[in-house]
This record gives structure tokens, sequence and C-alpha cells, in this order.
């Protein structure tokens, strides 16, 4: 009998693991991540980590306005007066683990700590002497090493190139066209970021395909395996290019684009050098700082959809011109239904959603567009302009 007892048991422990295991995944479950590090990012559902890359802390109240919340970098600090102005600002900073950044160990200002940029492109041997090899990542995963044990409460961030998402980027000198290295980078960060500017790009190869940016961030994905964080980079100035720079529709699709693919932060490049040097060029600029900030009111207000779990099945996208993709994300929070998508070409495209097993009203509501579309058995169909982005909102 004890015999027969205990193979019951063992049995019923069995079915409970199975069960565990099989468990459908709560699609409201808050899947932020960053409760991991007691002085990192925000865990709250309500956060998202929109950011400003390399600013002088005395703009922060313009860049909070403008919906941003984290500073990246600092430059030549951190200093002890930049961490009292963003202080005051009340804007929390990632920046270099120094002397500085050490006395401040206990000060919730600081939510992270970063590698120098772009470890992975040819580094400079000084003025006139030309470029040598990429940092090797074996450093780059020995330095993590030693931030990491100076303090394990806050994460790395390590920002590559745009050789993660272009293979040929020149820029990488002895290193071009050798991706097997970014899974070996990608172990000396906590959170993996990168950037590319196709708009402002000088090479044909790159430029004005705005998709490499979705491109960079789903292999940042596949090479982190999902498990840590990836945010990417923004282009919204000219940066080096006098004669071109982004619409702010180009803007919104890229930020869409980031998100639709596995970006869980957004990090602006703001800096400009043509046709003259402005560090803070979006600030410069009313028309695009004003689309920048719609775009970021826009992501906040739905950050405790995107910090759900992104829906892998159930809809299906039949498109009128093949060689133009629409991409889509679905998740769903309280008694919504969410479907972000986007146009990932310059062209136009008619894009029909079937969602399997669908239950709910017959209105759609687009957000931010004043319209609403009509679903019928699961099914509805909308028109995409070249790099449109939809936002769908349906209530179950």
């Amino acid at each position: 009998m004890r015999f027969i007892a205990t193979l019951t048991i063992c049995f019923l422990l069995l079915v409970l693991v199975a069960q565990c295991f099989s468990a459908p995944v709560d699609p409201n479950q808050n899947t932020n991540p960053y409760k991991k590090w007691e002085n990192g990012p925000s865990p709250e559902p309500d956060f998202f980590t929109i950011a400003v890359w390399l600013q002088n802390p005395a703009n922060a109240k313009k860049y909070q306005a403008a919906g941003i919340n984290t500073y990246i970098g600092l430059w030549e600090g951190p200093t002890e007066k930049q961490l009292a102005d963003l202080k005051q600002a009340g804007m929390k900073v990632i920046c270099r683990q120094n002397e500085v950044g050490l006395r401040h160990l206990d000060d919730p200002l600081i939510i992270g700590w970063m590698h120098g940029d772009e470890p992975d492109n040819a580094q400079s041997r000084g003025p006139g002497k030309g470029y040598g090899p990429p940092i090797l990542p074996a450093n780059i995963i020995a330095d993590y090493q030693k931030i990491a044990a100076a303090d394990p409460t806050r994460p790395v961030l390590l920002n590559l190139g745009q050789g993660v998402a272009w293979d040929n980027w020149h820029g990488r000198g002895t290193r071009t066209n050798h991706p097997e290295d970014y899974p070996e980078y990608i172990k000396g960060a906590d959170i993996v970021s990168f950037d590319i500017y196709p708009v402002v790009h000088s090479k044909p190869a790159v430029s004005s395909k705005l998709w490499y940016v979705a491109r960079g961030v789903e292999r940042l994905v596949k090479w982190t395996d999902g498990k840590k964080p990836v945010w990417n980079c923004i282009e919204c100035t000219h940066i080096n290019n006098k004669n071109i720079k982004p619409t702010p529709h180009q803007v919104r699709s890229e930020v869409w684009m980031s998100l639709i693919h596995g970006s869980v932060g957004l990090i602006y490049f703001v800096h400009e050098w043509q046709p003259k040097f402005n560090e803070s060029a979006l600030l410069s600029d009313p028309q695009m700082l004003a689309a920048v900030t719609k775009i970021n009111r826009r992501i906040t207000s739905l950050a405790p959809v995107l910090n759900t779990p992104t829906i892998k099945t159930g809809l299906d996208i039949s498109l009128d011109n093949n060689d133009v993709p629409v991409a889509a994300m679905m998740k769903k929070y309280k008694n919504s239904l969410y479907i972000f998508a986007v146009c990932m070409r310059d062209s136009p495209n008619q894009a029909t959603f079937t969602l399997t097993n669908f239950t709910g009203t017959p209105n759609i509501k687009v957000l931010d567009e004043n319209r609403s579309l009509k679903i019928q058995n699961g099914t509805f169909t909308d028109n995409f302009q070249p790099w449109d982005v939809h936002l769908y909102q349906i209530i179950q």
C-alpha cells in the first residue's frame, strides 16, 4: 500500500508540474524587464524608457517636456555638477562608472552604467594616426564584469554601431562583415542597444531604407535569445547630412518599427554637425520637437500595453503587394486588443488583418487618426501609404 501511495503522489506531482508549464501566458502580465535590478530603470508597468543621447543637463527640463525620461551618457562625466543639475530636474541617467559615479551608489538618480560607445567599430589611434581594430569582445566582457562587481544593483548598457544591422559597414575596419562578433559583444552587457540612421545615411546601400532600423533590433533580439532588453537609437536631425533630415513621418515610422520588432527602449540622437554644429538640434527644430513630443506621449500612454507579452499567434496578414511588407505586433491589455502595424517600404500597400477566434465589437479605433474601421468575422482591411503606422484598438 505504501508503494502505491508513493506512486500516486509522484503522479500527482508530475501532473501539477505539467500544468504549470502548459499554463497559458497571462496577456495582462507586466513583462517590464528591469525587476532584477534594485536601482535600475523603473519596473512599473507604466514606465517605458525614452532617452536622449549625450546631452547637457541644463536642457533636462526641456527634454522632459518632450516626453523624455532618461539621459544616456554625460560628456566627460559624470561630474558632481552634472548629477546635481539632473537631480534638480528630476531626470534619470545612465552614465560611465567613474569615481564620481561610484560616490553615488545610493543615489536613485543613476539607473545604470555604460560602456564606451560603439566598441565594435574601428578605434581611433589618435589625431592623424588612423584607425586600429575594434575593441575585442573579450575586453568588453572583462570590463562588464568589473562594472557589475562594483555595483550589481544596476544594469550595464552597451551601445553598438551600425554593423548590427549592416554587415558591410566599413567602419568596422578589419572586422567588416563579421556579424558573428555580436553575440560575443552581447555577453558583456545587461541592456544592448545600437544605432543606424538610414534617412541621412551617405551610402546607397542603406540610404532611405528605414527598415535597417527594424533589422538591427530583430537581430539583437535573436542574438540575445530574447533574454536581455534591447534598445535602439532614432535619428531626428541632419546629423552629418546638410541636404537631408528625417521627416516627422519617417521618425514615427522608425520608432514603431523598432517597437514592433522588439525594442523596449528608445534613444533619440539629437546632435547635428551639418550645416553647423548643434548639440541639441532637436530643441531648435519646432516642427520635429512637436512631432517627437507627440510620439513620446503616445508611447507613454501605451506603456502598460507595451509592457505586456506579445501575442504570437492568432493574427494573419495578407497583402495586395507582397513586395511591400507590413509588420505588426498584437497585445492584449484589460478589455482591449491592440494591433500596432507599420509599412516597411517606401511604397503604398493594402493589408487585410484576420483574427482567429475573434470576439468583440465590430468597431476598431485607429489611435491618433480620428477614424475607425469595421471588423467582420474577425477580418478588417486598411490602406498604408509609404512608411505609414497604424495603431488599432479593439475593445472586447
